[in-house]
């Protein structure tokens, strides 16, 4: 009888945090709602007749460069009742300058008295509508298929090999060797079909701009314990990076760490700290199987995510130093891409 009183008590208990929690969550809504709709409108006109300069100036006055600044302009100009702003957002890169003189004679900004203002606010807006930009390169990567007949195409695969094998010869194209670097067949294309070129394009901009990093990786996946597919997980860290990026929560990285628009190298960047920070939470872990994979992929994707939360975040490989670079024009496309 006792335990079925217990029982009662912790149900009843679990039930009053889960409508405290409903409570909290309906608050939290409703003056969500009240502060944007009314309160906020007339704390701005307050600060203004205070200050003298309006939103979008103390915001670029009181942030340095980064996510802290940026993403407080963004929200600044989503919330306005001003289409003008509103629409800065969306703002094209080459539009930018003639977009933040628009803004200055809305708001009636005195370029002599506020001579910092424009060159901050073009710098967010770069940063803003970059992001997007970033999105849409990303997506069209992803979206191309790897193609056995395209030179390009088959060029990079070969070059993946020989940056992480470089002692060791290929016998043919379609060969079981491609196992020693982590795809499941003969033929590596056919491990590309999630993520396209993006997929492959990232595996070689780590090794060819951190080639000891990604060959320190690769050994650690040819562990007799616990290794893993290195191909195979590079590509679904590919999945993660790109999915981050859909989804916005790599705003602050890349506000924090580009100081106008973000690029494609940026994104392979990220990637490459993926890549090499999930290698060492993997030693660190130390599955039992690699049938757990999905377990501590989930957990490090936490991790990552908790991260971006920061608003100092700064996803980059600093222990390696980057080899020297240069872009090509690769394909249809114009991106980073190195030969």
């Amino acid at each position: 009888m006792a335990i079925w009183h217990e029982y009662a008590k912790r149900r009843t208990l679990g039930l009053s945090i889960e409508k405290t929690a409903e409570c909290e969550m309906m608050l939290a809504y409703i003056w969500q709602y009240i502060y944007s709709s009314f309160l906020r409108f007339w704390l701005k006109w307050f600060l203004r007749q205070v200050t003298g300069k309006c939103e979008l100036q103390r915001i670029c006055a009181g942030y340095r460069q980064g996510a802290l600044r940026t993403t407080r302009i963004e929200y600044s100009l989503k919330s306005s009742k001003n289409k003008v702003l509103q629409d800065a957002v969306n703002v094209k890169e080459d539009a930018v300058v003639g977009c933040v003189a628009q803004i200055m004679r809305e708001k009636n900004i005195n370029a002599q008295k506020d001579p910092t203002f424009k060159g901050n606010l073009q710098q967010c807006l770069l940063q803003i509508s970059g992001y997007s930009t970033l999105f849409t390169t990303v997506e069209e990567l992803r979206k191309e298929v790897f193609d056995s007949e395209n030179e390009d195409h088959e060029k990079m695969l070969l070059k993946l090999w020989d940056l992480l094998m470089p002692s060791v010869k290929l016998d043919s194209r379609i060969t079981k060797q491609w196992g020693d670097i982590g795809f499941q067949g003969d033929d590596p294309k056919t491990d590309f079909r999630g993520m396209g070129m993006l997929g492959l394009v990232n595996l070689v901009f780590f090794s060819e701009n951190y080639t000891s990093a990604a060959r320190q990786v690769l050994s650690h996946a040819n562990h007799p314990k616990l290794g893993y597919s290195y191909a195979i997980v590079g590509i679904n860290l590919t999945e993660m990076a790109y999915s981050l990026l859909r989804s916005g929560a790599l705003r602050m990285h890349f506000y924090n760490n580009v100081a106008g628009k973000p690029e494609i190298h940026d994104f392979h960047q990220l990637y490459c700290y993926l890549a090499y920070e999930f290698d060492k939470f993997w030693v660190e872990e130390e599955p039992e199987s690699i049938m757990q994979f999905n377990h501590y992929r989930e957990k490090f994707h936490d991790k990552v995510k908790g991260y971006l939360q920061e608003p100092d975040v700064s996803l980059i490989l600093k222990e390696f130093d980057m080899c020297p670079q240069r872009k090509i024009i690769y394909g249809q496309y114009q991106r980073c891409v190195f030969s």
